[in-house]
């Protein structure tokens, strides 16, 4: 399919500069979607690209912190820093990197030569694919193994984010929760991070991987018990194996190191 042209993109440049500022960015819009619309734009000044939130975009109406707003961007910038990795360039992210202007919900600059990683490639791969549908009653509920529990709890600590896992029964899919020591706007971004990974980590272990933000109501979501305290829930996730894929790889070698632009989900 062809990709869209990334909402609201300014650039600013030389030519080569805009080729690879566009295709940083529109990598960066196959973040999961928690708005009708991306509310934020990004924009390409000398040496960086700047992502804000953009008012003409953003609806208030069930989001009026704009906490999921930015827990949408945060995932968003996984995506772009994966897509400079397999240009071998190193993508440092700032987060509100101004006080004074909170609108400007980070900043990136592609600095130096970076050797992209086989985890970097596989995540990437994982990118230009669908995720995993729990549909046709293909996915299971058996308890995840405990090395993939380990691997996705590792994918969330790498964004300073924390990965509980409730106790499963076979019941109902394996349930765990992210948490940030926090509730600000760094926070939200952080966990957005750690939502994109643990969700791309998923597809590659053949893993199905749905999202709430809030299980306000929903007792079975007991996350007292595994918590800590001062540990703030962000993100709500099940998990299940996809049976479909549990003797093929989710990832295959020869998407790995392909530089397509396609939505995932």
């Amino acid at each position: 399919m062809t990709p869209r042209i990334p909402w609201r993109l300014g650039v600013k440049g030389t030519s080569s500069t805009r080729r690879s500022a566009e295709r940083l960015v529109v990598a960066a819009t196959m973040g999961p979607t928690v708005h009708s619309v991306h509310a934020w734009r990004f924009t390409v000044v000398p040496g960086l690209i700047e992502v804000r939130a953009d008012p003409d975009r953003f609806r208030a109406t069930g989001d009026p912190t704009g906490r999921r707003l930015h827990l949408s961007c945060g995932a968003a910038l996984v995506n772009l820093r994966l897509a400079a990795a397999q240009l071998g360039r190193e993508a440092v992210v700032r987060l509100l990197p101004d006080p004074s202007s909170p609108a400007l919900l980070a900043t990136v600059r592609v600095s130096g030569r970076h050797r992209v990683t086989r985890l970097e490639r596989l995540l990437y791969a994982a990118t230009l694919r669908p995720l995993p549908s729990a549909g046709g009653g293909t996915a299971a509920n058996d308890p995840l193994p405990s090395a993939v529990l380990t691997e996705l709890a590792e994918s969330a600590r790498l964004e300073g984010v924390t990965l509980h896992h409730l106790p499963a029964d076979g019941l109902v899919p394996q349930r765990v929760v992210l948490t940030t020591r926090g509730s600000a706007p760094a926070d939200w971004l952080r966990a957005g991070q750690a939502l994109q990974r643990v969700l791309l980590s998923a597809a590659t272990r053949s893993v199905v991987a749905r999202f709430r933000f809030q299980a306000y109501g929903d007792v079975s979501w007991n996350v007292l018990e595994v918590v800590q305290p001062g540990d703030v829930p962000q993100v709500f996730l099940e998990l299940r194996q996809d049976r479909r894929s549990l003797l093929k790889a989710a990832v295959h070698r020869e998407h790995e190191g392909q530089r397509h632009w396609q939505r995932i989900g």
